[in-house]
């Protein structure tokens, strides 16, 4: 299989199973007895590291089950820590942050929207002047790649003393990021979308303002996500978080060639194309609209071909529907209609590429005829 969708799930990386593995058989950490305080080494370590390559403090990492759930936590709990009910949210978010927004305005809060432009940038930071209870903006988008202006809207939510939740899903392990510099008050990040294991994220938090939890029981992480960690889980993040950042500056130039040799053949072998992908991206994301298909075609075409790719995000229980993100964008339907993402990571190769390329015209052709039907 030609696998183009590490923005979905990156596989593992052997580093994160065979930390996964070490770990696997340790106790609870909270045990009051030489098992418990192993298993409590194995996590605090895998604390340490996290904390060590993201520039905050340890007890500002927060494990989680995954970075859906860390966003949840940290927009409903700022929500719930505020007085406030105003909520700034850009309209190209991801849907555990969108959903969590109106979920919250049907308890009452008012939600005001954070203007994006053609290519799902933000270009309105007016929002940001009048204090709120929490302003969320992702990092980097992950339909098609936008890195966000993160720096300019945490000073402008700052300086109206509103906390910043950031989304970095994307962005962790692909980027350097240091929290303390970044300014925000909370991060969310998973650790398979850097090639650590499935069902655990984290949330990186301020000892203040802090979310106010919104799960009970037990009193973990701070009592911000109580309940069991998977220490396993967290070594295995760990793990995969330090190579993907001890390589990222090779891994950027390399993955940067692939996507732009891959954008350029499509540009030059295929008429009626639009690239959705505009520079600053992800070195990792191509989005392009093939109009005159349809996105379903296409990932069933293609899947046949032996080549994975998507329509968009696959964090929707495999629903494929038009794009919240291109219709922020104001794409008209067959653009966004004909959509496919590419999205590379540290196992795609020159050969992913080439059987891509190989197959793509002949694909896009019968996806055409398919839809003239």
């Amino acid at each position: 299989m030609t696998y183009l969708d590490h923005a979905a799930t990156t596989p593992m990386r052997q580093s994160a199973i065979d930390a996964w593995v070490h770990a696997a058989g340790e106790l609870n950490p909270n045990g009051q007895y030489a098992a418990g305080r192993k298993a409590r080494s194995v996590l605090d370590s895998a604390r340490e590291s996290v904390a060590e390559l993201l520039g905050c403090e340890p007890i500002e990492v927060i494990f989680t089950a995954s970075g859906t759930e860390a966003d949840n936590i940290a927009l409903q709990g700022l929500y719930a820590a505020s007085e406030s009910r105003r909520i700034i949210v850009p309209p190209s978010e991801h849907s555990a942050i969108r959903d969590v927004a109106n979920a919250l305005a049907s308890q009452g809060a008012e939600i005001v929207d954070l203007p994006v432009d053609g290519v799902a940038r933000v270009c309105d930071l007016s929002a940001l002047d009048t204090q709120a209870a929490v302003a969320a903006c992702m990092y980097a988008n992950n339909e098609i790649g936008t890195i966000q202006p993160i720096p300019e809207i945490a000073e402008r939510a700052a300086a109206a003393g509103t906390p910043l939740h950031v989304d970095a899903v994307q962005a962790v392990g692909k980027l350097p990021l240091h929290f303390h510099e970044l300014q925000a008050t909370t991060l969310a990040a998973s650790a398979h979308k850097f090639g650590g294991p499935r069902g655990i994220g984290l949330l990186l938090a301020k000892r203040t303002p802090a979310p106010k939890p919104v799960y009970l029981g037990g009193g973990q992480e701070r009592g911000i996500r109580p309940g069991t960690v998977d220490v396993a889980g967290a070594a295995g993040l760990a793990a995969a978080l330090r190579e993907s950042l001890e390589e990222h500056e090779q891994q950027r130039v390399r993955l940067s060639q692939l996507r732009d040799k891959l954008r350029s053949f499509i540009t030059t072998h295929i008429d009626d194309v639009v690239v959705n992908t505009v520079e600053p991206a992800l070195p990792t994301h191509l989005h392009v609209s093939f109009l005159g298909t349809d996105g379903d075609s296409l990932i069933m075409l293609m899947d046949r071909a032996g080549i994975a790719v998507s329509t968009g995000s696959a964090c929707a229980a495999g629903v494929n529907r038009f794009s919240h993100v291109l219709e922020a964008m104001e794409a008209d339907e067959a653009r966004a209609r004909g959509a496919l993402r590419f999205s590379l990571g540290y196992s795609t190769t020159e050969e992913d590429i080439a059987v891509v390329c190989q197959q793509l015209p002949d694909i896009i052709a019968t996806a055409r005829k398919v839809a003239a039907l």
